[in-house]
């Protein structure tokens, strides 16, 4: 099978597209014909050794794959050869077969192609969970996300809808903005790009304020860090929950008087832990993004598809923030 694969610490120009042994599945494990390969910003952090968790090399990149099941390994019982699946792993996944335990799988809808499976459990799973699981978003409520142009950023401001709340998008362009606002926000803003000193940040706060009205934001999304966290923390509203997901902008430092000003509460989302801690609860909320993605309420936004041959070009795509929704490897 061909595979994209890291062998040196680095960014996607250290990728090689090579020949690799066609994997067996092991007890418990099904292997996938894979078909598509979402692609998330950890993928760009975990070939430079800068994410949680550092596989031993030669790995290949790649988290959330789409296809179908090719083989079985022994014990393997909830899944039959041609299933069509979504499979969640660390890695592995810009190759043309990828083995995973069957619990780290899900069955699609025939209705739903590849593309939109690989680009759907991370994205969806991830922003379902924050608003979910850890603010407990309430219909009414003022939702404001950054990066909404981003993955998990319009999967936010599309569930986000579909929970009732009012959504208040916030991206770096005003091609980002439009975008956001054509998957249902209420209304995006513009932010400038960091970093700040003292008086942009003071005026981004503002922007935010402006934005979110008198009574700031009930929950705020923050998949970016750095600059824009503080700034964004200042638009909370009293009683607000602060959903920590992700640094591309780097990790923020908060004046901690502020958390306490507002009686809010910083709140980590960490998926992937979720899904091994919580493994009902995650199956729980699959089947609930299923029915919303059936009953046409969500669809995954792809803005780029690409070969195993570009896949370096995709992450790089990636890793400098100028997708629109999702960027997808799609095998020949």
């Amino acid at each position: 099978m061909r595979a994209v694969i890291s062998r040196t610490a680095g960014g996607p120009e250290t990728l090689t597209l090579e020949e690799m042994p066609r994997p067996i599945p092991k007890t418990g494990e099904v292997l996938i014909d894979v078909r598509a390969c979402g692609l998330n910003y950890p993928d760009t952090l975990i070939i430079q050794d800068l994410y949680q968790f550092k596989p031993e090399r030669p790995f290949s990149p790649g988290s959330e794959v789409s296809g179908t099941v090719e083989a079985l390994g022994d014990g393997v019982a909830d899944f039959r050869i041609g299933d069509r699946v979504i499979g969640f792993t660390t890695h592995g996944g810009m190759a043309e077969k990828l083995a995973l335990p069957a619990k780290s799988c899900v069955r699609i809808p025939d209705t739903m192609p590849f593309d939109e499976a690989a680009s759907f459990l991370m994205t969806y799973g991830t922003s379902y969970h924050a608003l979910k699981d850890r603010a407990v978003l309430r219909a009414g409520e003022t939702l404001l996300v950054l990066g909404a142009s981003g993955g998990t950023g319009i999967a936010a401001v599309e569930l986000g809808k579909a929970m009732g709340a009012r959504v208040i998008g916030a991206v770096s362009s005003p091609e980002k903005a439009a975008f956001v606002i054509s998957h249902g926000a209420d209304n995006c803003i513009v932010y400038p790009r960091g970093p700040f000193d003292s008086a942009g940040s003071k005026a981004m706060a503002n922007l935010f304020k402006q934005a979110c009205g008198p009574n700031g934001a009930d929950i705020i999304y923050d998949p970016v860090g750095g600059d824009y966290t503080e700034a964004a923390l200042r638009a909370i509203s009293w009683g607000g929950r602060f959903l920590i997901v992700g640094f591309p902008a780097g990790i923020a430092k908060i004046p901690m008087n502020l958390p306490l000003l507002k009686s809010c509460q910083l709140v980590g989302v960490f998926y992937g832990s979720f899904t091994t801690r919580d493994p009902e609860g995650n199956n729980v909320n699959t089947r609930e993004l299923v029915d919303f993605y059936i009953a046409g309420t969500i669809k995954p936004a792809i803005s780029n598809r690409l070969t195993l041959e570009e896949a370096p070009q995709a992450l790089q795509m990636l890793a400098a923030r100028e997708a629109l929704g999702k960027i997808v490897v799609v095998m020949d």
